[in-house]
């Protein structure tokens, strides 16, 4: 048996049900409150259009004949007057010109009545009530997205953000050298471009080099430069980076892997300007700005002999720490629907959102790549994803799998009331099982529902809610297609 869809915390689902049978009026009443929606009902057409631009209500239940208008036209005119809600048709008299033409107008689904499964017609208006605020947040983050765009390509809206970005505001205009410190991951290149593009040497080039990528001999050269015959392979003179980014900015990524050597050289040029070529005696001026950043404690290098003193204090003017994504994980919506966008333009797909289950998820995470593992798995979610949203299938299963012991972690069953802990543990006890039985059946709907001792179209339905695809569970190597490739929504109640 389906159980309700997971809803936002704040406010009740409002449904608004249209029709001109009491007994269907009362029973979508009862079944809805138990459901804790709120419901309005109405017996005919003729005050549909104020009650929805009135009331605002995330569903409008329409039966397709009613006295006067008919359903159809009822649906034509909310969509016209372009009232934001989502629309689920019934009609005892099923067809599939009357579904066609009902979707083609931009109907969510339909049932048919009578239904054959209390259950599964409640799922669907509460999926698509679900549905409905989901666009509704997804509107919210573009805007927000649209007003964090402006920041140099950052995206974030939190407090340690908010700050990094004062920082970067801050110390652009100046020539000091600037440290940024943060996990792998977190967008240290991106604050340095930010830093050279926010600052009066924009016009005057930007060169970025990891210092952990090259061997010694390598770096120096690359760094400062070489002579014809310096060493073995120099066949010709080649400048520096210090001298091609002469009046800009250099980025030394991994600052705390440069060899001893080179930090000697490194630090004549912040001290003095000056630098020579590998291989010359001529000592060359170069006026660039110098910002560095690193994963490593600098300062616990700089005690245990590995990292010179000296250096340290002359690049740790003005330092930007980068918090790690699990630290400011109210930007991870932002974030994910911002790699959702670009990965929906790059590969030509057109996802509209993703799916409030999926997002808490994701912001539960701890995420220790920080924000380049996030636009990773959005960038597979997008690629993989075969619906309009980003589901729970979408996502690695080395995610998926600690969604239980994470919940249990974070979040005691004895903090919620009995009904909404009661629906939380049969979420996860559902999940892990479809994910075991479909395991074991290769990704066969029909034989896994056999193993689960389940009639097929329910066992579909329980799939559907948990946003589990089977394919991901299919034997590759087998040849053998799945039955799980066929149509799964859960419309019209729905007898087969």
């Amino acid at each position: 048996m389906d159980g309700p869809v997971s809803r936002s915390p704040d406010r009740r689902f409002k449904v608004l049900v249209v029709d001109d049978e009491p007994y269907m009026l009362q029973a979508w009443q009862k079944m809805l409150e138990h459901q804790s929606c709120e419901i309005r009902t109405l017996p005919d057409g003729s005050r549909v259009l104020d009650s929805v631009a009135g009331w605002r209500p995330d569903v409008v239940l329409l039966d397709m004949r009613l006295p006067g208008k008919s359903g159809v036209e009822l649906l034509q005119e909310i969509k016209d007057a372009d009232l934001e809600c989502e629309i689920v048709m019934m009609t005892a008299y099923a067809s599939v010109e009357t579904a066609v033409e009902a979707v083609k107008l931009g109907a969510y689904d339909y049932l048919t009545k009578p239904f054959v499964d209390i259950d599964a017609a409640t799922l669907t208006v509460l999926k698509a009530a679900r549905h409905k605020r989901l666009v509704e947040r997804n509107r919210e983050l573009e805007s927000l997205l649209d007003v964090q765009g402006s920041f140099e390509g950052f995206v974030g809206q939190s407090a340690q953000m908010r700050k990094v970005f004062e920082l970067i505001e801050g110390v652009a205009y100046s020539a000091s050298t600037v440290l940024i410190q943060g996990e792998s991951g977190t967008g240290k290149e991106l604050v340095a471009r930010a830093v050279h593009h926010r600052s009066p040497r924009r016009s005057c080039p930007f060169v970025a080099i990891n210092c952990t990528a090259l061997t010694d001999t390598l770096l120096e050269s690359e760094l400062f430069g070489h002579e014809k015959g310096a060493f073995t392979g120099a066949t010709c003179t080649k400048r520096g980076l210090f001298e091609v980014c002469d009046g800009g900015s250099i980025f030394l990524d991994e600052i705390g892997g440069v060899p001893a050597a080179t930090q000697v050289k490194l630090l004549r040029v912040l001290q003095e300007g000056e630098m020579k070529r590998v291989g010359s005696n001529e000592i060359r001026r170069v006026d660039v700005r110098v910002i560095a950043a690193t994963n490593m404690d600098l300062a616990k290098a700089k005690r245990e002999g590995t990292f010179r003193e000296d250096l340290f204090y002359r690049l740790n003017v003005i330092t930007i720490e980068l918090p790690p994504l699990r630290e400011r994980a109210g930007d991870v919506p932002l974030l994910a629907l911002h790699f959702m966008r670009k990965h929906n333009q790059r590969t030509g797909k057109s996802l509209v959102g993703i799916q409030p289950q999926t997002m808490a998820l994701l912001e539960g995470h701890s995420w220790p790549g920080n924000v380049r593992e996030l636009e990773n798995v959005i960038e597979r979610a997008v690629v993989l994803g075969r619906g309009p949203e980003i589901a729970m299938a979408d996502l690695p299963e080395s995610l998926r799998r600690v969604r239980t012991v994470a919940s249990r972690s974070e979040l005691s069953f004895a903090d919620l009331p009995f009904r909404e802990a009661r629906q939380m543990a049969m979420g996860d006890f559902e999940q892990r099982y479809l994910v075991e039985v479909l395991g074991r059946s290769d990704g066969n709907v029909s034989q896994a529902a056999r193993l689960a001792g389940m009639d097929r179209s329910n066992f579909k339905r329980v799939m559907k809610k948990h946003g589990v695809q089977p394919d991901q569970f299919a034997n590759r190597g087998s040849g053998q297609g799945s039955p799980a490739h066929e149509d799964t929504r859960e419309h019209r109640g729905d007898a087969r």
